[in-house]
């Protein structure tokens, strides 16, 4: 009965949704209904469920509640630029089993491309994606003089962190994943702390993320290890709601949606006491994620000219702060980086917004990978990555 519920009721929301939904491709909607997961763990779900799943995480009635952001008034234009032609790119997007992908270069749209069913007019998951625009938050709440000092104690913010392993590990340690707290991140297994803790059933009052990290043990000294974390950026989402004294999503509103100039709607979800899933769950089209990465490249600038965060903000966050062990790579504020000056927002299963700021190029990107990091579609993206910017540098 539960099944046929959710079925059911995400049918309504596929026709309402009218052209985002494809209601004119009817063996089409079918198969997608037909695909439709009835539990909520994310991780473990097939492939087919997560086609069907990934294009509709906020119309979900087995997952949560969302929040939204509304289109901007005026959209930030997307002219079109000169045609680029990608050899091979037709192979590349079906091994990487591409949703939808945006070039921009120098400001202009050069290539744009669609599959597995979707378009334009839909809103994909982002997963970790989601990291980069709570980072970006971060120096919006310190223009703001919300946040004093990226040197603050964390639990200066979060009283409900005194106490535990967090309690001195400062606003920075925690944007560059170096709190040195425990944490097991492992995307395949059932146990562990990623996919536990967004099921954590708080005392009455309490929020989630915050309590289950409080009860976690320390591995190092704070600043001593770099040691990836979705729980920690989940903490930097509480932090940023509760210096600013609003909601995640309506700052997002203000301080990117609206300045950025996107065209559509987007969401968050929620978790289990209704604060934004900092650390991933933003559902956006294509081209507003490619709007997002010219909005970055661009120093966070609005149509007046006025930037979002303080100067010299995207200088640190986009830079490497931290060693990961991947020569040519590292991490800085919830941003991966290269060591040519190159940056990316990344998210399981092939979310992904490439930087680079030498050539004013942005690639957003959206997929569903056979696995969430561990099959060979990252190498596969990162040599497209480099191909495309040896086309941009041939003159394309």
């Amino acid at each position: 009965m539960r099944t046929r519920t959710v079925i059911l009721s995400l049918a309504a929301a596929l026709l309402a949704a009218g052209g985002g939904w494809y209601a004119s491709r009817d063996q089409e909607t079918r198969d997608l209904l037909a695909n439709m997961p009835t539990d909520r763990d994310v991780l473990m779900w097939k492939q087919p469920q997560r086609d069907a799943a990934f294009r509709a995480m906020d119309r979900l009635p087995l997952l949560a509640e969302t929040r939204s952001f509304a289109a901007a008034k005026t959209p930030t234009p997307l002219p079109v630029g000169k045609p680029l032609a990608i050899p091979g790119f037709a192979d590349y997007a079906a091994k990487q089993r591409l949703a939808g992908i945006v070039i921009i270069h120098d400001g202009k749209v050069r290539f744009e491309k669609y599959g597995l069913g979707f378009d334009a007019k839909g809103r994909w998951t982002s997963f970790s994606v989601a990291k980069s625009f709570t980072s970006t938050l971060v120096g919006a709440a310190i223009k703001d003089g919300k946040i004093k000092s990226l040197e603050d104690k964390v639990s200066l913010y979060i009283p409900g962190l005194r106490g535990s392993a967090y309690d001195d590990v400062s606003v920075r340690q925690l944007l560059m994943m170096s709190s040195g707290v425990k944490w097991n991140e492992d995307y395949e297994d059932p146990e562990a702390d990623v996919a536990k803790f967004n099921n954590v059933k708080p005392a009455p009052g309490e929020d989630a993320t915050v309590a289950y990290l409080r009860t976690l043990p320390r591995a190092h000294p704070p600043g001593t290890v770099w040691h990836y974390n979705t729980g920690e950026t989940n903490l930097i989402g509480v932090l940023v709601s509760s210096a600013v004294g609003r909601p995640l999503s309506d700052y997002m509103a203000e301080k990117i949606w609206a300045p950025a100039g996107m065209e559509q709607q987007g969401t968050w979800l929620l978790g289990a006491t209704g604060h934004e899933i900092a650390g991933c769950c933003i559902q956006a089209a294509v081209r507003d994620y490619a709007r997002f990465g010219q909005f970055v490249l661009n120093g966070g600038k609005g149509p007046d000219g006025v930037s979002i965060v303080p100067d010299g903000w995207f200088a640190q966050a986009t830079v490497k702060q931290k060693d990961i062990g991947d020569p040519g790579h590292g991490y800085g504020f919830q941003w991966w980086t290269y060591d040519d000056g190159s940056f990316a927002a990344q998210g399981i299963f092939g979310q992904g917004i490439f930087i680079d700021p030498k050539r004013k190029l942005v690639i957003a990107s959206n997929a569903n990978w056979t696995r969430a990091t561990q099959g060979p579609e990252g190498e596969w993206r990162e040599a497209f990555y480099k191909q495309v910017q040896g086309l941009v540098d041939a003159g394309g």
